[in-house]
């Protein structure tokens, strides 16, 4: 299946900005295909705001979103590649998603320990036989 990410962000953000709400995305830019102002990274992460009112020619694409806004007074380019978008939320209330750092394109292997950690998944029971249903029958009572 395809990553569900980038349809969350355009969920997420349409639910924000529908409620009056400034959409920010918080993004991972250690990857080299980010490009956002460097001057504005700390510790390898950005803060975006992608409001309509901050942003132009936003497009949020399934494999990157991208748009133009001004940092400082020079406009530039933004290109985010969906995977390295960590969260979107809105900045009046923190209410938004975060995102895991690995792909969601695949479900987890079942053997693998899965979210209920390692070995708890290797066990497997006995499937159980389902209870034995009986026909319903008429008597004829005298």
């Amino acid at each position: 299946m395809t990553s569900s990410r980038p349809y969350l962000i355009r969920a997420l953000y349409e639910w924000i900005v529908d409620n009056g709400f400034t959409p920010y995305m918080l993004v991972d830019t250690s990857l080299d295909m980010v490009e956002v102002p460097r001057a504005f990274v700390e510790n390898g992460r950005i803060i975006l705001n992608i409001s309509p009112e901050a942003t132009h020619s936003l497009v949020l694409g399934n494999e990157a979103v991208t748009f133009n806004a001004r940092f400082s007074g020079t406009a530039m380019d933004v290109y985010v590649p969906v995977v390295s978008v960590l969260a979107i939320y809105a900045r009046e209330n923190g209410q938004g998603m975060m995102f895991g750092d690995q792909d969601d394109t695949t479900p987890p292997d079942p053997g693998s320990g899965g979210p209920g950690g390692p070995g708890k998944m290797d066990i497997q029971k006995a499937p159980k036989a389902p209870p034995e249903v009986k026909r319903p029958s008429l008597k004829i009572v005298k």
